[in-house]
């Protein structure tokens, strides 16, 4: 909040805009910062739960109107009912498992060959010469492509899903810490020096601290990706898990069921990502975040 008051020893006949002193007058926000943060939070989540909300009951409006021919777009309250049976049935969770174990196990591949070889590429100039040629033709290289030469690899079951998944997550984690280590100022390598730094400390107290945000938002991005292919290869070369559940079912024209599948792919991923997230805010408490509480 800013006024204008005129400067004493002036005349008032000179223009209005002139010899005038701006004074910012103290607003809400830094009056009173923890209710406006409360305020403006209960708004972002009211936005966030009300968004999808007002959605799903136009779904429902439209099919109990008839808008949508529910044969092939069910209405929610039918495809919650469906997926609540199959619970209790217990005809969901092999699938939920088959697809969770598969996405954890190829990030955790992924995500710690990638957090390896890009902390040493990007503080290695001479392996970063070596390598990343190479690299950067294979990530351009279609993801799901690699699917037949990994069922050539490992054969049939687990192993094509879990290694298609490793290499999708391998790249963006990969890219991210590169990138992130040889962001870091010379500055901070100089006063890790400076004060004697080895190599160890060098990488556990600048290097290290400086790129992991950074490297947390690449992984971050890998999960909801790892989601996306494995989901894709089950539809391809997999008698289980939420993706064969979902072509399965449109095959037989269960579009209940495989919507079922869909809502859960949604519910997977969105949490999945979450974790991640609160993971990134747990190790890394020096950096920005991206909700939450305001820092002071």
């Amino acid at each position: 909040m800013t006024s204008a008051l005129p400067l004493p020893g002036h005349e008032d006949d000179r223009p209005a805009t002139a010899d005038r002193l701006l004074v910012r007058r103290p607003g809400p926000r830094e009056l009173c910062p923890e209710r406006t943060h409360r305020r403006r939070r209960t708004l972002e989540i009211s936005l966030a739960v009300a968004v999808p909300l007002l959605l799903v009951l136009l779904w429902q409006l439209a099919a109990d109107r008839a808008w949508l021919d529910d044969r092939i777009y069910p209405a929610p309250s039918t495809i919650l009912a469906d997926g609540w049976d199959r619970a209790l049935a217990g005809e969901l969770w092999p699938d939920v498992w088959a697809t969770l174990r598969r996405v954890l196990a190829g990030y955790a591949v992924g995500t710690v060959t990638g957090c390896l070889l890009g902390l040493l590429m990007g503080s290695l100039s001479l392996v970063r010469a070596a390598l990343e040629p190479l690299l950067d033709a294979l990530y351009v290289v279609p993801k799901l492509a690699l699917l037949p030469v990994f069922l050539n690899m490992f054969g049939l079951g687990e192993g094509p899903q879990v290694a298609l998944v490793a290499t999708t997550v391998f790249f963006f984690v990969w890219i991210s810490t590169m990138a992130a280590v040889m962001a870091i100022p010379s500055g901070h390598r100089d006063a890790g020096q400076v004060f004697g730094a080895g190599p160890w400390q060098m990488f556990r107290h600048v290097l290290l601290p400086a790129s992991l945000p950074a490297v947390l938002v690449g992984a971050r991005i890998a999960a909801g990706v790892a989601v996306l292919v494995i989901v894709a290869s089950e539809q391809i070369a997999a008698t289980d898990g939420l993706g064969h559940l979902i072509f399965d079912s449109r095959a037989l024209f269960q579009n209940d069921v495989m919507f079922v599948g869909i809502v859960c792919v949604a519910v997977f991923g969105v949490l999945f990502s979450e974790l991640v997230r609160l993971a990134g805010r747990f190790l890394t408490p020096w950096a920005p975040r991206d909700r939450g509480r305001p820092r002071s």
